[in-house]
């Protein structure tokens, strides 16, 4: 990318809501992250007018009779759906018969310096560096959020003329891509043609950097005290952006709740100094790593009114912030293929 097109696209991407804080990154970081990914996904689908790149395992443009289930595995702040793909369809594979009725789908999220670098068409969507992780509307063609995107995915997995035979959709999400489908359980809105038409729908949260809480109350309430906006979206529900900005607090919450969510967390995600961890205030106000954040936000789910009897805390033995192997896991596997063999599941 030439240098004028370098700083375009780093002033598109600092360019955020006024209302959105945004996790605090050391210059190395920023700089690992504007790279453009080394692979666009093959597949596309519309989202209005725009169009969002995508991996497929089996061409859906015609009837699939033969799958009942379908999942969404989500790639990390790198963007590297290539790699999560990879990983979904290792996974695909050891699901054995499960498998074999399964589309595997990867979405991937871009950024401009992505759009530059492959000279992708206008109407690809692209998000600023972090705004897909919380459902920040696009910085170009439109304003579609990162969850509209995910939306559309579903809408299609709930065409019965496509998916005769569909009983099962699953989200997953590994760090970043944690981030997205905690958030986007809270929110979603594409969930209901599923629904409507018997499909259960699942969410799977594994080691992401934070959680958005519903109230202002934090593990670390020292930290929070001192940290301006540390109760704003993506981490609390002040300010929250155009594409869940209606429903009320409670009301996310009461929907949040009523949906299956199960959290993986892999026992030894627990370096404080993680580089790809979120150290700015607001998340070091919910744990000192991403072991304890989870464990903690959990905790503090299940105390509130109601418990979540439709949620899971299953710890991952063993593994560390490695989406492949947390995907792979028995337990990962049990909760995308519903396979048996995950102990904490029992």
């Amino acid at each position: 990318m030439h240098h004028r097109g370098w700083l375009a696209a780093l002033a598109l991407l600092v360019v955020t809501a006024a209302h959105a804080p945004v996790a605090s990154a050391t210059p190395a970081q920023t700089e690992r992250d504007m790279k453009p990914v080394k692979e666009i996904a093959s597949g596309r689908i519309a989202v209005g007018n725009a169009t969002f790149p995508l991996y497929l395992s089996t061409d859906w443009s015609n009837p699939l009779p033969d799958v009942t289930r379908a999942v969404l595995v989500l790639h990390g702040v790198l963007r590297n759906a290539n790699d999560y793909f990879r990983a979904a369809l290792s996974a695909q594979a050891a699901a054995g018969d499960v498998g074999k009725h399964t589309l595997m789908i990867a979405p991937q999220f871009l950024i401009a310096p992505d759009v530059e670098a492959f000279k992708l068409p206008a109407e690809t969507l692209r998000w600023s560096l972090y705004g897909w992780q919380g459902g920040e509307p696009a910085i170009a063609p439109g304003p579609a959020s990162s969850f509209d995107a995910l939306d559309a995915i579903l809408a299609r997995l709930g065409d019965r003329k496509l998916f005769p035979n569909l009983k099962q959709v699953v989200v997953f999400g590994h760090s970043g891509g944690g981030q997205v489908v905690q958030r986007y359980a809270i929110a979603v809105k594409g969930d209901q043609v599923l629904l409507r038409e018997g499909i259960g729908v699942r969410y799977v949260v594994a080691n992401p950097s934070s959680y958005a809480y519903f109230t202002k109350e934090r593990p670390e309430p020292a930290i929070a005290a001192r940290c301006e906006g540390y109760n704003s979206w993506k981490f609390g529900m002040d300010e929250r952006p155009p594409y869940l900005a209606e429903p009320t607090p409670a009301a996310l919450e009461q929907a949040y709740v009523a949906r299956r969510v199960i959290y993986l967390l892999g026992t030894l995600d627990t370096n404080p100094d993680h580089p790809a961890l979120d150290k700015s205030c607001m998340a070091e106000a919910e744990g000192p790593y991403r072991y304890a954040r989870g464990h903690s936000y959990v905790a503090t789910m299940a105390a509130r009114d109601g418990g979540t009897p439709n949620h899971s805390v299953w710890d991952v033995p063993g593994v560390g912030h490695e989406g492949g192997k947390m995907l792979n896991s028995p337990c990962g596997l049990t909760a995308v293929f519903d396979i048996r063999g995950c102990a904490a599941a029992r």
